[in-house]
């Protein structure tokens, strides 16, 4: 029930915040957490920032929060990286902070398609350039070149809508070199179990908060912790119809799940 919840792991883009601008009841929520002893995390997909980049951003909203509270899709791609390719050359497509995040893992990193590379790593890159797609091409119809993608999200809010996320800019890729990549970010559940092991954790303390179905609720789902929509970023009502992705609660925006949440505990 949600009145149990402890632990919430919010989206950010679409959920508490667009762009630079934090939602209406986000920071109240954020805070009655932490008044019952709770803890927030923030498992964005979004792989454009590192996690000291993200607490810089929540302390402009005078939000203080410590790095482990931020589970991104960079970090967890930095984890699997570590876990299966230590030692090898990445081809990173992705932003200057994400290939120094990679690069202080002690990876080699490069943007060309040099013979040594062992794997292509497409995060959701704001400085894509078309000879950064025609490099990571040449790589990927070599069948030994592995691929990996931060998260498949095909979109990110921005202000006036949306531009193409990791998940749009792998597409592109994918119809060129007929091959598909292991995302790290959600929906894979290990972003869930990175968070509960930090507080040990039990599955029905743990409420999953975003507004995409096929990442953030089927992160959730796939972890076996309730989720919560909010229908401030992608997903739309009508989505809801015959989707196997389907929410334990559904609300306007984050503050009507704050009310929902501070009602209940109040009545019992």
């Amino acid at each position: 029930m949600l009145k149990d919840k402890k632990y919430f792991l919010f989206d950010i883009d679409g959920t508490l915040a667009v762009d630079d601008v934090l939602f209406d009841g986000s920071r109240k929520l954020i805070d009655y957490i932490s008044s019952i002893g709770g803890r927030s995390f923030y498992i964005t997909n979004n792989s454009t920032k590192s996690r000291k980049d993200y607490m810089a951003g929540f302390q402009r909203w005078d939000i203080l929060t410590e790095e482990d509270q931020f589970i991104t899709a960079s970090y967890a791609t930095c984890r699997y990286l570590k876990e299966h390719y230590s030692g090898k050359k990445l081809f990173v497509m992705g932003t200057p902070s994400f290939i120094e995040e990679v690069k202080g893992c002690g990876f080699a990193v490069t943007e060309q398609a040099e013979e040594d590379v062992a794997c292509v790593v497409v995060g959701f890159d704001r400085t894509l350039r078309y000879e950064k797609v025609e490099e990571a091409c040449k790589l990927l119809f070599r069948p030994e070149v592995d691929y990996i993608g931060t998260n498949p999200d095909y979109r990110c809010p921005a202000s006036f809508g949306f531009v193409p996320d990791c998940g749009g800019i792998c597409e592109m890729l994918n119809v060129t070199v007929d091959r598909k990549p292991y995302y790290a970010g959600k929906p894979n559940k290990e972003i869930v179990a990175m968070c509960m092991e930090q507080v040990g954790a039990e599955p029905e303390e743990v409420l999953v908060v975003g507004d995409r179905l096929y990442t953030d609720i089927a992160c959730g789902i796939r972890a076996g912790v309730e989720t919560a929509l909010v229908l401030t970023g992608e997903a739309r009502e009508k989505d809801l119809d015959g989707t196997e992705f389907r929410p334990d609660y559904v609300y306007r925006d984050i503050r009507q799940l704050y009310e929902d949440f501070i009602g209940q505990r109040r009545t019992t």
